[in-house]
């Protein structure tokens, strides 16, 4: 059995020597790659990285260095140009530093003492300014020490599976007013294996990076001149996402589902009263119009509100699901945009669902189950984590309660395997959060599930019971891709750009040989988009091997040539792209099949 590295008590994790000096008793980790493991060898990997920077810099400060969920980094600054060719010579070094073998060793000190340390380090001392308290833990390897709360591996002999993966600029405690430093990111092991399996991951997801194949593509685009996190779709990836939404809509519409549109600003009165204004205003955007102030929504939950309130309602008329294809705006910071993954324009598949308290459990297995059917027409697994109440938050705690454990019994009705992530619930109530794997592996988070009885309250929502006295409804927030932008860039790392046929920007493209064929592919093309497919026509006055690179490229499903044979037989010589064959068939057969393809998934 591998070495005890630390211990698990209260869902705190302590390193050996802590939980030795303090005589703290828990669940024993161990030195393997479960998250526990991960997240001591990972904080350990951070100082040997610290470390080994300070030795080829010696005029390194440093800030912050934590485990993320991608693995570690650390944010320093020095006045050495450091480049992406460095990250090799940081490595190098920490490496040889690990089969040293140094102990890791903790210390305590009290503010005062820190603060004479390090008088000299404005780092250290912006560090300091953010813990409250009048002690602080140092850890020591050999000549390096750190500010840090731990926990730490015993030595640095077990770090011997890591590899330093990014640089990127950080501004100094994520304030774009502060001072930009480095950062350099890493990822670390229990084992060479898992490192290796992790290395490859990253070679494939640069070759389905969504910003890659959707410039290739011809998908979308941001424009400097328009502004930063705005993006623009472009001709094939409108009619990609056109076609989620029309299959979505069907669905919606099939499940009882009402559309409606709120506006994109509201005066900043509703956001008081919703809460957001407190509570979510570094997020959001703010206008002024006749000397009074609006907000631009970065949620439709008040519009979808004011619908609600625009009728009165009876116990006969709940639940009431109402959906809306909304466009909202949220102040994301320019260091985190990345591609169509975080954006400060996106359109969330939103939906609001007003019921009786007693009707939750159903509402939400009614949408367990639309997420199923979702996700297995794009063919992926999928998790669910439930999140309860953070810290930052509004309502009574037996409002809390009652929508958490509904929560629950949805996913235990449903048989659900769940985790739960305790205080990672939205300001207004808890939530499910939907989360997919994709075809490497990774997780991505999705839709999401949120129970709210604490907007109702605060704008008064009622509705007439069987013994016609007024009752408070139940509102459920509801969105399954999460947003169109972000499940896009998903779905185009996941299958590398080769969609499937029924979502496919274009379904086939048509090479007629010469002029002479040219009328019979525009022929083709109008039965094709009579039926919902959508055809292009490379007529171009190129080669045909060059016209057929082209759709290739494109990652078209089908090619369909065009020459004088089969004007004359009325047929056509398909490349089947993704069953990677090539075959003839007759254009009733063919546009019969295409039809078929067209309509074989449905939500």
């Amino acid at each position: 059995m591998s070495e005890i590295i630390g211990i698990k008590h209260n869902n705190e994790i302590f390193d050996t020597q802590t939980a030795h000096k303090e005589g703290i008793n828990g669940d024993k980790i161990y030195f393997d790659n479960s998250s526990e493991s991960l997240s001591i060898i990972r904080h350990s990997c951070a100082h040997l990285m610290a470390q080994a920077i300070k030795e080829i810099y010696a005029d390194a400060k440093f800030f912050v260095g934590p485990v993320v969920e991608e693995g570690f980094y650390y944010d320093f600054k020095t006045s050495t140009k450091i480049g992406e060719e460095d990250l090799s010579i940081i490595e190098k070094r920490m490496k040889e530093i690990a089969k040293k073998g140094l102990p890791i060793l903790k210390m305590t000190m009290t503010r005062k003492q820190a603060m004479e340390k390090f008088a000299n380090d404005e780092l250290k001392q912006a560090v300091m300014s953010r813990i409250t308290g009048d002690e602080f833990g140092v850890y020591q390897q050999g000549d390096f020490e750190d500010l840090c709360r731990g926990p730490h591996l015993p030595n640095t002999k077990f770090l011997h599976s890591f590899r330093l993966t990014k640089l990127a600029g950080a501004y100094l405690g994520g304030d774009e007013n502060a001072e930009m430093l480095t950062r350099i990111y890493g990822i670390a092991f229990a084992d060479k294996e898992s490192l290796n399996a992790y290395i490859q991951q990253l070679e494939e997801a640069k070759k389905r990076d969504h910003r890659k194949l959707g410039l290739e593509m011809g998908l979308f685009g941001f424009d400097e001149e328009i502004g930063a996190g705005l993006p623009i779709w472009l001709p094939k990836g409108a009619r990609l996402r056109r076609r989620i939404e029309e299959l979505l809509t069907k669905a919606l519409i099939i499940r009882e589902y009402e559309p409606v549109r709120g506006p994109e600003i509201l005066k900043s009165s509703v956001w008081k009263i919703s809460g957001h204004y407190d509570n979510y205003k570094e997020n959001m955007y703010f206008t002024t119009i006749d000397e009074v102030e609006y907000g631009i929504k970065p949620m439709n939950c008040v519009g979808h509100i004011k619908v609600y309130q625009s009728a009165s309602r009876s116990y006969r008329d709940l639940p009431l699901r109402f959906y809306e294809y909304g466009v909202v705006h949220r102040h994301e910071k320019s260091g985190v945009l990345h591609g169509l993954l975080r954006v400060r324009e996106f359109t969330q598949d939103d939906a609001h669902i007003f019921c009786r308290p007693s009707q939750i459990k159903d509402e939400v297995s009614y949408i367990i189950d639309f997420t199923r059917k979702i996700m297995g027409a794009f063919g992926f697994c999928y998790e669910m984590e439930l999140s309860t109440r953070p810290a930052k938050s509004i309502g009574d705690d037996k409002v809390w309660e009652i929508a958490t454990q509904a929560l629950q019994d949805a996913l235990k009705s449903n048989q659900i395997s769940y985790r739960i992530d305790e205080g990672g619930g939205a300001f207004y109530g808890p939530k499910i959060d939907i989360k997919i794997t994709d075809a490497i592996g990774r997780k991505w988070q999705c839709g999401t599930v949120q129970i709210d009885m604490n907007l109702p309250q605060r704008f008064r929502l009622e509705y007439t019971d069987e013994n016609n006295t007024y009752q408070q409804p139940v509102m459920i927030h509801r969105a399954i891709l999460g947003s169109f932008e972000r499940f896009v860039a998903i779905l185009t790392e996941h299958f590398g750009g080769e969609f499937p046929f029924f979502v496919a920007p274009t379904q086939v493209v048509l090479i007629p040989i010469s002029e002479d064929q040219l009328a019979y592919a525009l022929e083709i093309k109008k039965e094709l988009l009579s039926m919902g497919a959508y055809a292009e026509i490379m007529d171009k006055n190129e080669t045909l091997s060059k016209k057929v690179r082209n759709a290739e490229k494109q990652r078209v499903p089908m090619i369909a040539v065009i020459g004088e044979k089969e004007v004359h037989t009325k047929t056509l010589s398909i490349r089947d792209r993704r069953l990677k064959t090539q075959y003839e068939m007759n254009q009733k057969e063919f546009l019969d099949m295409v039809e078929t393809k067209m309509k074989e998934v449905s939500f």
